[in-house]
């Protein structure tokens, strides 16, 4: 397995390790819980490294990522990020992304289990004419994810923190970056992250990671409400607690973003481009936008104690009207809860449902996503 920049740093504190899409990344420091907790009411340091990193530069660049990605891109200012998907002709989901714009070139940031994938299509991807060298376009894909590495501190003390070395990073709007040089060490900051709490993902050269995060961090006291690192674990219950979507749970190739409640994130009036393209599955997604998605992602506040998981059916009356994509044991919220794809029919607030776990059957009711909004400051 790799590891990453931040593994010595990880271990040092106790991380407990296992493999994640290849990679060794820390799944807790001892309690999932105490570290969502920890996450929602001070902060937490987690190492995303594992996350693919591509740097796209060429005279095609602009034009490659409006025909990968199924929102519009070209309108996006310089250091702005955009998430955004990938979808196959039939409209499922290959990968839900990030793309940063630089004045020069782009970054994409991707799924760890879908790195090599998106490579290959991105490389593949060609406009329908010759009007550029060999039918395809001037890019040039660079995988930047083991030469930097990544990690995201989250929380409502991060921008308090990160205000002691930088003015800018905290007046940052939400899906910004900046390029910084902090403490010696030259970083991509952006106001992104994927707990529902305030915070910023940190990109930086790999063989400074440790040091930086060493010398952002050795000022704080040890104390109860300081920043610590978190695993993994903790990072799945906050995101399902923010409603937000995993690869391999929520999204597949064979689930659309319609369907997924990621309509922002699909541009259905996207403008062809000069060879009359425009992005991969437009036509399917239009279809389905038109007709209504036969299912729908959502949550459900379930009853009793146990926690439903990935795969488990989900019931209206004697009829299966879905199936659970996520689950947990909601620590902010004190009850289980999951989302779902169900039948458009059984998807309304309000309506209910069982959940099949087996031996025995509970009961649960759709909730509007997501589960947990982070108080206005």
């Amino acid at each position: 397995m790799k590891r990453t920049p931040f593994y010595d740093y990880m271990a040092e504190r106790g991380g407990k390790f296992v493999d994640f899409a290849g990679w060794e990344m820390p799944i807790s420091f001892g309690s999932v819980i105490d570290e969502h907790n920890h996450t929602r009411q001070h902060g937490g340091l987690f190492d995303v490294s594992h996350m693919g990193r591509l740097k796209i530069t060429g005279r095609h660049a602009r034009r490659l990522l409006e025909r990968a990605l199924t929102r519009r891109v070209s309108d996006m200012k310089p250091r702005t990020c955009r998430y955004g998907l990938i979808c196959n002709e039939q409209g499922g989901v290959k990968d839900d992304v990030i793309v940063y714009r630089f004045d020069d070139h782009w970054l994409l940031v991707v799924n760890a289990s879908n790195r090599e994938k998106i490579i290959e299509h991105l490389q593949t991807l060609t406009p329908s004419t010759d009007a550029v060298p060999n039918g395809k376009f001037v890019v040039d894909i660079e995988d930047q994810t083991e030469s930097t590495g990544m990690v995201a501190v989250q929380g409502p003390r991060v921008m308090e923190m990160i205000g002691k070395f930088s003015k800018e990073v905290p007046t940052l709007k939400r899906y910004a970056f900046c390029t910084k040089n902090l403490l010696i060490v030259k970083m991509i900051i952006s106001r992104t992250g994927y707990t529902g709490e305030d915070g910023v993902e940190v990109i930086l050269n790999a063989s400074m990671a440790n040091m930086a995060i060493k010398l952002l961090l050795k000022d704080q006291a040890d104390t109860a409400d300081s920043i610590k690192p978190c695993g993994l674990g903790a990072r799945d219950t906050l995101r399902i607690e923010a409603g937000m979507p995993l690869y391999g749970h929520e999204l597949d190739e064979h689930t659309d973003p319609i369907a997924a409640g990621l309509d922002f994130a699909v541009s259905l009036d996207k403008d062809a481009d000069e060879n009359g393209e425009s992005f991969v599955g437009l036509e399917s997604l239009k279809k389905i936008a038109a007709a209504g998605p036969a299912r729908r992602l959502v949550g459900l506040a379930v009853e009793g104690k146990r926690t439903p998981r990935q795969g488990m059916e989900v019931k209206s009356g004697e009829k299966v009207v879905g199936q659970i994509t996520s689950g947990c044991l909601s620590p902010t919220l004190g009850h289980p809860i999951a989302m779902a794809y169900v039948d458009a029919e059984a998807s309304e607030v309000d309506d209910t449902v069982s959940i099949e776990l087996g031996s025995s059957a509970v009961g649960a009711t759709v909730v509007a996503l997501p589960f947990y909004k982070r108080p206005k400051a």
